[in-house]
């Protein structure tokens, strides 16, 4: 079985055909999904989680503002997160983080909207959704300052290398991989792949982004994550099945999922 940790089933080029994007996971053994709520205003706070109550044994939801769109974070949206985030449906906060590379929103704002959603989930008791991006040495430091630790969780869409790999986990945080560790180019995202420790290690598409090779270059789907757990277990010279079972395992701990 394989769980796609981190997907978004609400993007227009998923939601359009989604009836025809989940026969397709289920044909490529994909048993869960998890849809990453990212809003941008109270209204978008719940897209993630309306997918999820449609479909409460596939698919899991988050709620949070992505640091993309932290500069519209104010106490509304917060108090809508907060209420979201009591849904049944809802595993996890986020995703929430730093994005240092695009800069779509200031840096002060992006760290003050990290530390509300960490507060957010030490609240709910909920683990984290983390990106990171361009900004390593910072989001290890607000984590660590947060005492995110607490509630622990995931960095998703791992794109950094072993060391910092090791340095999340030891704030509690593991490391999901997406299609990235398929590249031939990243060559420290697939080292850290290697020296994950199996029960820290979890599997995602970030569909409709990032798509595997040999998909690489078209739209991204969940049935997709079966190239990236195909890669991982060869980098790690592991057998496939054993690998997938077991970053499902470990996605449902986290998520705290009872099957």
């Amino acid at each position: 079985m394989l769980f796609d940790t981190h997907c978004h089933l609400d993007d227009p080029r998923l939601s359009g055909e989604l009836d025809a994007v989940l026969e397709r996971a289920a044909e490529a053994g994909v048993r869960r999904i998890t849809s990453i709520g990212c809003a941008s205003d109270v209204a978008s706070v719940t897209s993630a989680i309306e997918i999820a109550r449609r479909h409460p044994d596939r698919i899991s939801a988050t709620v949070g503002v992505h640091p993309h769109d932290a500069k519209h974070l104010n106490d509304a949206l917060c108090d809508a997160i907060r209420d979201a985030g009591t849904d049944a449906s809802v595993v996890a906060i986020g995703e929430t983080g730093l994005d240092f590379h695009y800069d779509h929103s200031p840096h002060p704002a992006q760290e003050e909207a990290f530390r509300r959603q960490i507060a957010i989930a030490k609240e709910l008791k909920k683990p984290l959704v983390i990106h990171t991006r361009s900004a390593p040495e910072d989001t290890l430091r607000i984590l660590r300052e947060e005492r995110a630790k607490d509630v622990g969780g995931i960095i998703h869409c791992f794109s950094e290398d072993a060391p910092f790999a090791k340095a999340a986990l030891d704030l509690g945080f593991v490391s999901s991989f997406s299609g990235i560790v398929t590249f031939n180019k990243a060559v420290a995202v697939q080292d850290a792949a290697i020296q994950q420790p199996a029960d820290a290690l979890l599997i995602e598409t970030d569909a409709p982004y990032l798509a595997p090779m040999p998909k690489r270059g078209k739209r991204n789907e969940p049935a997709y994550v079966a190239y990236t757990a195909a890669r991982i277990a060869e980098l790690r010279g592991e057998d496939p099945e054993a690998l997938a079972q077991a970053s499902y395992e470990n996605a449902v701990r986290i998520f705290g999922i009872h099957e």
